[in-house]
C-alpha cells in the first residue's frame, strides 16, 4: 500500500487549524471545507478562529487531552500570527502545543493562483495585481512581496501588489500602475484564503478580471498536511532525543 502524506501525522496529537474568521457565511463554510479536506488526510481537524466569531484557539485548545499542532491559515505572518496565535495559546493553558510557520508564502500557493489566472480568463501578455488583505506588520507585507515573486516566476511578467486595506500601494493603485505599464488587460489575483468582503471589493479595482480566492483546494489541504507533519515529527524527534 504507498503511504500517504497524512499517514506519518500521530494518531495521539490534534491538528488545529487556525483562520482569520469572517462575517461572510460563504467564507466560514471554504474554511469548513479546508479543514474537511485536511480531516480527510489525518484525521479530525479543529477550526478555531482569531477574530469575527468564534471558537477561538483559545477556546479549543482548553478543551484538548494530549498534545496539539496548530497551523496558521494566513497567508502571511502578520500581527494575528506573530501576537494574537502565541497570546491564546499561552491563555488557553495547554502545555503541548506546536505552532507552525504560516501557510504562506509557498510554491504551492503560487501554483493554485495561477490556476485560478487561468480559470478567471486571464491570457499571456496581461498584467497581474496580486491583491492581498494588508497589514501593518512590514515582515507581513514582504511576505506578500515574495508571494508576488513566485507568482510572477509563472506568469512570466513582473507582478504588482495591491494592498485591500492597512498597507500600501492599495489594490486600485496597483491596478493603474500595472495598466500604465502595459498595453494588454489586467487581472487581479486574490490572494485570499475565502470569499468574504475583501474579494468582494475587488470587483470595484479597476481589473478586467478578478479571480476567486484560494478556497478548498486539494493543493491547499495537502499543503496544511505538510506543516502539521512537518510540526509533529519535528517534535517526535525532540522527544527521542
Amino acid at each position: 500500500m504507498t503511504e500517504r502524506p497524512g499517514d506519518a501525522f500521530p494518531s495521539h496529537m490534534t491538528p488545529v487549524l487556525v483562520a482569520h474568521g469572517t462575517r461572510s457565511a460563504a467564507g466560514v463554510s471554504v474554511v469548513a471545507a479546508i479543514a474537511d479536506l485536511v480531516s480527510e488526510r489525518i484525521g479530525r481537524t479543529r477550526v478555531a478562529f482569531v477574530d469575527v466569531l468564534g471558537p477561538n484557539p483559545s477556546d479549543v485548545l482548553s478543551e484538548l487531552d494530549g498534545p496539539a499542532v496548530v497551523v496558521p491559515a494566513f497567508l502571511a505572518a502578520g500581527y494575528h500570527v506573530r501576537k494574537d496565535l502565541p497570546d491564546h495559546v499561552a491563555h488557553s493553558g495547554h502545555p503541548d502545543v506546536t505552532v507552525t510557520p504560516s501557510l504562506g508564502p509557498d510554491p504551492a500557493l503560487a501554483h493554485v493562483l495561477y490556476r485560478r489566472l487561468i480559470q478567471a480568463g486571464w491570457r499571456p501578455g496581461d498584467a497581474v495585481v496580486l491583491a492581498a488583505a494588508g497589514s501593518s506588520d512590514a515582515s507581513a507585507c514582504a511576505d506578500v512581496g515574495r508571494a508576488a515573486g513566485q507568482l510572477a516566476d509563472l506568469v512570466g511578467v513582473p507582478v504588482e501588489v495591491g494592498f485591500v486595506t492597512t498597507a500600501s500601494p492599495t489594490v486600485p493603485e496597483a491596478v493603474a500602475a500595472a495598466r500604465a505599464h502595459g498595453t494588454g488587460r489586467v487581472v487581479i489575483a486574490a490572494y485570499l484564503l475565502a470569499p468574504g468582503l475583501f474579494h468582494t471589493r475587488l470587483s470595484a479595482c479597476g481589473a478586467d478580471a478578478v479571480t476567486d480566492p484560494l478556497g478548498a483546494d486539494p493543493a491547499i489541504a495537502d499543503l496544511l498536511v505538510s506543516r502539521f507533519v512537518a510540526a509533529a515529527t519535528s517534535v517526535s524527534t525532540q522527544t527521542v532525543r
